[in-house]
């Protein structure tokens, strides 16, 4: 049986300062988000009642808001005791939290000063996006035909909507090769990172990741490079080129619904899932789920 579309759903969306029925959380069509990209949100997890990196994922939802031309409506601490309002309300405790900031439909056209900005939450209980045994096994991705775009044309350090359009059509193409995902270059033809995860690699025990100036430096990304350099693991941010692949021996994807997820293959070229990638991925899970104290 499919999963139950989202629309049609029990329990309650938080909407623009109270509960509401999940199924009357609706938009019009005429909502200028829709048409023109003028949205932005976060993905965030909670795991036994605490959201993780909940007060870093609203200042980031506050960020885009701004980075697009609009203030959003709340307080950070209004919005983070909507969320967890909202988990009470839903008698969820592990689950995924989605808050959307987006204009409204008071005014059609790619100018949008009048519209009123809107607030909704949503929570739903989401597994890994991949499970233990596919991580394990290690991901296979496909190369993506579009890239990230300059930080000169878009706003790339957004979690904007619009932003991930070329992302989805990428992730399709894979998915229809029998991949998980793919990877995206970036306007200069750099490693970018996949279609909603940081990407890192592993050669010589120091680990090798994109330096994130012209897509999102996801926070998951940032834990896991704390973690990395808590056991003495060098991380180099730097320009990574597709033809340096071949000498790199782990990869691995960071995100906050891919959580740490080895990758065995991207395109001709093949890693394995090793030590150093077990270990982060290991200590990822005891952090988020409370079991690893001293870290970030």
């Amino acid at each position: 049986m499919s999963e139950r579309p989202f629309h049609d759903r029990d329990g309650f969306i938080w909407f623009d300062g109270q509960l509401v029925p999940h199924r009357e959380a609706t938009v019009h069509v005429l909502t200028h988000a829709m048409h023109y990209g003028s949205s932005v949100f976060e993905g965030q997890r909670a795991y036994d009642g605490k959201i993780f990196k909940l007060e870093a994922h609203t200042a980031r939802l506050r960020t885009s808001a701004n980075m697009l031309g609009f203030d959003i409506p709340y307080t950070d601490a209004e919005i983070n005791a909507a969320c967890y309002e909202l988990m009470k309300a839903n008698g969820l405790t592990n689950c995924y939290i989605r808050p959307v900031a987006w204009r409204g439909s008071e005014q059609m056209g790619i100018s949008a000063q009048k519209t009123k900005i809107h607030v909704a939450i949503a929570a739903w209980e989401w597994p890994s996006y991949y499970s233990m045994e596919e991580r394990l096994k290690g991901l296979k991705l496909d190369i993506a035909r579009y890239r990230r775009p300059a930080p000169y044309t878009a706003p790339s350090a957004a979690k904007a909507a619009g932003l991930y359009m070329i992302c989805t059509v990428s992730k399709h193409a894979a998915e229809e090769k029998g991949c998980a995902d793919a990877m995206m270059m970036d306007y200069r033809g750099r490693v970018a990172e996949a279609t909603s995860a940081n990407i890192f690699f592993v050669k010589d025990g120091a680990i090798h990741t994109p330096e994130p100036d012209c897509f999102l430096n996801g926070l998951t990304r940032q834990t896991v490079i704390e973690l990395a350099r808590k056991r003495g693991i060098t991380v180099n941010e730097r320009a990574i080129w597709p033809e340096e692949l071949s000498d790199f021996e782990e990869c691995f994807l960071t995100g906050t619904a891919a959580e740490v997820s080895p990758v065995s293959q991207i395109g001709p070229w093949h890693f394995t899932v090793g030590e150093i990638t077990r270990q982060l991925l290991t200590d990822y899970d005891n952090l988020v789920w409370g079991r690893l104290t001293n870290a970030a």
